[in-house]
């Protein structure tokens, strides 16, 4: 068999422009080939679905990326896109505080949230007796042990994102 030498200019690296977006549902990372001319902000919303013609900035999705292959400023700024994205999304994240169920006799799914102990866990669950929380400021309201629930929920998608052999998973698929 035969093979053909490439020119000199092609066997170069050829860089080109990446964005790595979050998926809102699953948390997802993943890495992006915008169009030519588009121009991102941090934080900004973009469609990755399959019809193409909705894409106004993306070319391709070119892979799932882990977090450990995220540059260093992608790591800084993850956590206030991911605060964003769970005050978006506040229905979502209230009914797991609503309907979180144990996992093991002696586990609760509330308590792998990080920084929540057994103490705010009972009081959570005695609260939710009464009635179901209806938002993050009535949740903070009733269980005064409990501040910012977002970021609880944050530092827990990002422990999960960070460690993919994490034997529980509450919100990253």
């Amino acid at each position: 068999m035969k093979y053909t030498s490439l020119p000199v200019a092609m066997k170069k690296f050829h860089r080109e422009p990446v964005v790595y977006a979050i998926g809102e549902s699953e948390f997802k990372i993943l890495e992006i080939a915008p169009l030519e001319d588009a121009d991102f902000t941090i934080g900004e919303r973009i469609y990755v679905g399959k019809e193409k013609e909705k894409r106004d900035k993306v070319r391709a999705v070119k892979r799932r990326v882990s977090y450990d292959e995220l540059t260093h400023a992608a790591k800084e700024e993850l956590p206030y896109i991911l605060e964003e994205i769970v005050r978006r999304g506040e229905e979502k994240f209230v009914e797991f505080f609503n309907t979180a169920q144990p996992i093991t006799t002696r586990l609760h799914s509330l308590e792998l949230l990080p920084g929540l102990g057994k103490k705010t866990m009972w009081a959570i669950l005695e609260e939710r007796k009464k009635s179901p929380f209806a938002s993050f400021s009535d949740l903070c309201e009733r269980v005064p042990t409990l501040r910012h629930p977002e970021r609880l929920i944050v530092k827990r998608i990002i422990q999960e994102l960070e460690n993919t052999k994490e034997k529980y998973r509450l919100f990253v698929r």
